[in-house]
C-alpha cells in the first residue's frame, strides 16, 4: 500500500495541527522535511519517540516543530506513522502538509488510517466504527457507549455467539456428510436449546436499540403552536440563551430555528418553528408549511399555549393535526406566571399537560421528567449497553431473521438440511457485522463515513 498523509487536527487556526503520515515510507517522508535538533537522523529515532526540530523545505526553515515516531507493527495502523505536530496556523498547516506530499506521500481518503488499522488486523470493524462514535458523541452515555465498542465489548457478544452457531454447523455438517462414520445424531433438544440461547441474545440488542439511539443522537423535537403564545420564549428558556427572537408581534418566527439542548440525560434537538395558522402573507405561509414538515418528521412534538387565553379555533386546530400523528407529544401551558383561563381538562384528552413559564424558567423540571418517562429512559441504563449502528443493526436483525426461522424449522419436524441453511445465513450475517466477512464494498461504505485524517 502506499504512504498517506493528511492532516489529522481540524483545519482551522489553532495552537496546534498534527499531520499524520502512515505507510512503508512514513520515515522516509519525515526524514525529507523535518530536522530533529536532538539527534542526528529521523531514520534513527525509535517507536514511541518524540524530536523537537524544524521543519523544512531543502535548507529553508519553514516551522519549528515536534516529530513523534510510531514503527510497525505497534502502531494506530499497524504500519510506520509518523505525527508532525506544527504551529496551528492555517497557512502553515497547508504548507506542512504539501511537503509531505510533494516528498512521497499520498493524500489520505476519508477514514483510511483507520481502516487500515482494520486491514492490518489492530481493530474489528465493530471497533472501527466506534472511533466515529466518540468523535461524534454528544453526551456522556453517548461516551460511554463508544468507548464499550471500540474496547472490543460488542465484537465479543456477537463473536461468542458467532462461535457457537460455528460449532453447531460444523456437528450438522459432519454428521450429514460423514453417515458412515457412526458419529452421534444430533440431539434436538439440545440444539433447541443452544438456538433459542442466540434468538434471546439478538432479542436483549434490539430491544436496546431505539432507546440507545436516544441517548446517542438525541430527540428530534419540534416545538409547536399558534403565534405569540411563547415557543421562542420556551427555547430560549430550555437553551440558557437568546436564540429566536422574542417580541409582542405574532408571527415573528417565519423559519425553522434549529439548536441542541441537554435536558436531564438526554440531548433535544429543538426545531423552533412558525405559528400554525392560516395567512395570506407568502412569507408567513412558507414559514407555516415548514413547520408542518417538521411536525411530520419530529419524534416528538411540544404543543404550545398560552394559559392566559382561552383556547381558541387555531389551537384546537393544531390540536386536531398533531393527534392525527403517530408521535409522542407533551402538550405545554406557557405563562402560568399570568392568571389563567385556559381550560386544562379540555387538554388532557390529547395526552399529558405540562405547565410552565418561559419567562420565568418555571416548569423545567416536570418538562424533564416527562421526556424522560415518555421515552422509556427515566430506569434505563445505558452504562452497560452498547448502542450500535443502523448497519450493525441491519445485520443483527437478518441474523434474527433466519435464527428464529432455523427455530421454527427445527420445532416443526423439518429437515436437518433447510434448519442448517438458516444457520448459515444467520451466522454470516454476524460475520458480516463484526468484519470477518464484510464485502469490500461494506468496509467503503463504512469508512466513507469518516473525516480525512483519522
Amino acid at each position: 500500500m502506499s504512504t498517506i498523509c493528511a492532516v489529522s487536527t481540524p483545519l482551522a487556526q489553532g495552537g496546534i495541527s498534527v499531520i499524520r503520515i502512515s505507510g512503508k515510507d512514513a520515515l522516509k517522508v519525515a526524514k525529507a522535511v523535518f530536522r530533529p535538533l536532538s539527534c542526528g537522523d529521523v531514520s534513527s529515532m525509535a517507536g514511541y519517540s518524540c524530536a523537537y526540530g524544524q521543519i523544512v523545505d531543502g535548507h529553508k526553515a519553514v516551522d519549528d516543530g515536534v516529530l513523534t515516531v510510531f514503527r510497525a507493527p505497534r502502531s494506530y495502523t499497524g504500519e510506520d506513522v509518523c505525527e508532525i505536530s506544527c504551529h496551528g496556523g492555517i497557512y502553515v498547516t497547508k504548507r506542512v502538509l504539501r511537503l509531505c506530499l510533494e516528498n512521497g506521500a499520498e493524500p489520505a481518503d476519508r477514514g483510511e488510517f483507520t481502516k487500515r488499522a482494520f486491514l492490518n488486523g489492530k481493530m474489528s470493524l465493530t471497533q472501527a466504527e466506534a472511533v466515529m462514535d466518540t468523535i461524534s458523541a454528544q453526551g456522556e452515555y453517548a461516551l460511554n457507549s463508544a468507548n464499550l465498542a471500540r474496547s472490543g465489548k460488542l465484537f465479543e457478544q456477537i463473536k461468542a455467539l458467532t462461535d457457537k452457531l460455528v460449532d453447531i454447523l460444523g456437528e450438522l455438517a459432519a454428521w450429514v456428510d460423514y453417515p458412515e462414520e457412526d458419529l452421534p445424531a444430533v440431539e434436538q433438544t439440545a440444539l433447541e436449546k443452544s438456538l433459542d440461547g442466540g434468538v434471546r441474545s439478538l432479542d436483549r440488542i434490539l430491544e436496546n436499540y431505539d432507546r440507545g439511539l436516544i441517548f446517542k443522537n438525541g430527540i428530534d423535537t419540534c416545538i409547536a403552536g399558534k403565534p405569540n403564545v411563547g415557543k421562542s420564549a420556551m427555547m430560549n428558556m430550555l437553551l440558557g440563551f437568546e436564540r429566536s427572537i422574542v417580541t409582542d408581534v405574532a408571527g415573528t418566527t417565519r423559519d425553522v430555528v434549529q439548536e441542541s439542548v441537554r435536558l436531564g440525560r438526554v440531548i433535544l434537538k429543538l426545531s423552533d418553528t412558525a405559528g400554525i395558522h392560516e395567512t395570506a402573507d407568502k412569507v408567513e405561509k412558507l414559514g407555516v408549511e415548514l413547520a408542518k414538515k417538521r411536525l411530520d418528521s419530529a419524534m416528538l412534538i411540544l404543543a404550545v399555549f398560552d394559559s392566559s387565553r382561552e383556547l381558541d379555533a387555531q389551537d384546537r386546530q393544531l390540536l386536531e393535526y398533531i393527534s392525527g400523528l403517530d408521535k409522542k407529544r407533551l402538550l405545554i401551558l406557557n405563562k402560568t406566571d399570568l392568571e389563567s383561563a385556559a381550560d386544562k381538562s379540555g387538554l388532557e384528552k390529547y395526552g399529558r399537560v405540562i405547565q410552565i413559564s418561559a419567562k420565568n424558567g418555571q416548569g423545567i423540571e416536570d418538562l424533564q421528567s416527562a421526556v424522560e418517562e415518555l421515552f422509556g429512559t427515566a430506569d434505563y441504563d445505558p452504562g452497560s449497553d452498547i448502542f450500535a449502528n443502523e448497519r450493525q443493526m441491519h445485520c443483527v436483525r437478518t441474523a434474527h431473521r433466519y435464527l428464529t426461522g432455523a427455530l421454527e424449522s427445527l420445532r416443526s419436524g423439518q429437515t436437518l438440511d433447510a434448519v442448517t441453511v438458516m444457520i448459515d445465513f444467520a451466522a454470516n450475517a454476524l460475520l458480516e457485522l463484526t468484519g470477518e466477512k464484510a464485502t469490500e464494498a461494506v468496509v467503503n461504505n463504512v469508512f466513507s463515513k469518516f473525516c480525512v485524517g483519522k
